[in-house]
């Protein structure tokens, strides 16, 4: 609890001074303080935690999984063939040029207000992330212990799942804790842009109110839960990577 401690105390200070500040200036339609906010939550509890969270989480984990089997597929493949990687990786980096908030129109265009119009622009926004950390965890293997190996007999079986696998489970964890995050922010995206449910609807639908308690509110439940998304994260990664820990 000590190490922190120091967060604790800047994350009360900051909250602190958005509170005397939105207090000040007194137009809680541009600045809401976090009183107002945490109120506004509790007001709307049965919309937010009932409706529109569910929906909004349903389009991150089902967005995150297929950008996770994506991610790693599309890393397997580029570490195992030197042709593989110079086809793919362009191609994967292009994927990032294009501004989200102009594809999201055009998929809403060919899907509709569908599950699977949001569900592209999560990928979209976090299949790069682990494709990228996974392959460089694949290369990161030394090659002087691939050698060895080779020496020893070991098959390519062998040395991907015994030597390479490992080296990339730290890279894959990485990569998770910034796609999470990434998740969150692209579902929300996408129900901004074109959707019927979900915390961004809510939130676009209480901008329209001049709502700014209710804008807000969606934001801070969207936080908290990338939060509680790392957290896990970060304890399945202290479980399954011990050695690192050890070494």
């Amino acid at each position: 609890m000590k190490k922190y401690s120091s967060s604790i105390i800047v994350i009360i200070m900051f909250f602190a001074f958005w509170e005397g500040l939105a207090r000040y200036i007194n137009a809680m339609y541009i600045l809401p303080s976090p009183s107002k906010i945490i109120e506004k939550i509790w007001i709307l509890r049965e919309s937010l935690f009932k409706v529109h969270l569910p929906a909004t989480l349903l389009v991150t984990f089902l967005g995150l999984l297929i950008s996770i089997v994506l991610g790693v597929a599309l890393a397997v493949a580029m570490s195992l063939s030197e042709n593989i990687q110079r086809a793919l990786y362009p191609i994967v980096v292009v994927t990032q040029t294009v501004p989200i908030t102009a594809l999201a129109p055009i998929f809403v265009l060919w899907f509709g207000y569908s599950i699977w119009s949001r569900i592209l622009v999560t990928i979209l926004m976090t299949f790069f992330p682990i494709t990228v950390n996974v392959y460089d965890g694949f290369r990161s293997t030394k090659r002087e212990m691939e050698e060895l190996l080779i020496t020893y007999g070991a098959s390519k079986k062998q040395i991907f799942l015994k030597l390479k696998l490992p080296s990339a489970l730290p890279y894959f964890f990485s990569a998770l804790k910034i796609s999470v995050p990434l998740s969150v922010i692209g579902a929300a995206i996408s129900e901004w842009l074109g959707s019927q449910s979900g915390l961004g609807y809510f939130s676009k639908r209480m901008m329209t109110q001049l709502d700014g308690a209710g804008v807000f509110a969606p934001i801070v439940i969207l936080s908290f839960a990338a939060i509680i998304f790392v957290i896990i994260i970060n304890v399945l990664e202290n479980k399954i990577i011990k050695w690192r820990n050890e070494v």
